[in-house]
């Protein structure tokens, strides 16, 4: 699994390149439901507000524990690397089982307004996760300058 671990290359950019799928989803998701408004012969409504707002809580939720699994670090040469977890797998693959658990729980719901809360949690999970990290190497950074201004200064 040599695509999985990430920490052998370092943040680059600034880090903007993690807040990249916080760009290019939500417009995934504007076409999906516009294709889910389109099927024919099917009505489309959204879900009632509170089965939004728990499909927001459980993506919060989810954001949460994948960002305290996620943490970055400053190396020898000076640039900021992902640092390896070993228990960031177990929490991906949790996070999936308990989703299809979900999907198993919830299948008398009519299949789109599945769908548009299954997006709605996951664009919230994502959201939290990789802006929580882009802060999180920003910080790194910040601490970095800070420092090397007061070696500068001494």
């Amino acid at each position: 699994m040599k695509w999985f671990n990430r920490s052998n290359r370092p943040v680059t950019r600034g880090g903007m390149w993690i807040l990249l799928p916080v760009a290019i989803v939500p417009i995934l998701f504007a076409f999906t439901l516009y294709q889910l408004r389109h099927i024919p012969g099917r009505p489309f409504h959204l879900p009632v507000y509170w089965e939004l707002a728990i499909a927001m809580a459980l993506g919060l939720a989810f954001g949460v524990v994948m960002l305290v699994q996620t943490g970055y670090e400053r190396r020898e040469d000076g640039l900021i690397y992902p640092k390896s977890n070993k228990n960031f797998k177990y929490v991906l693959l949790g996070i999936v089982v308990i989703r299809i658990a979900l999907t198993e729980y919830f299948r008398t719901l009519d299949q789109t307004v599945f769908t548009v809360l299954a997006m709605v949690m996951a664009l919230t999970y994502l959201f939290v996760w990789r802006i929580g990290s882009f802060m999180k190497v920003r910080r790194l950074l910040r601490s970095n300058e800070a420092a090397l201004s007061s070696e500068d200064a001494a």
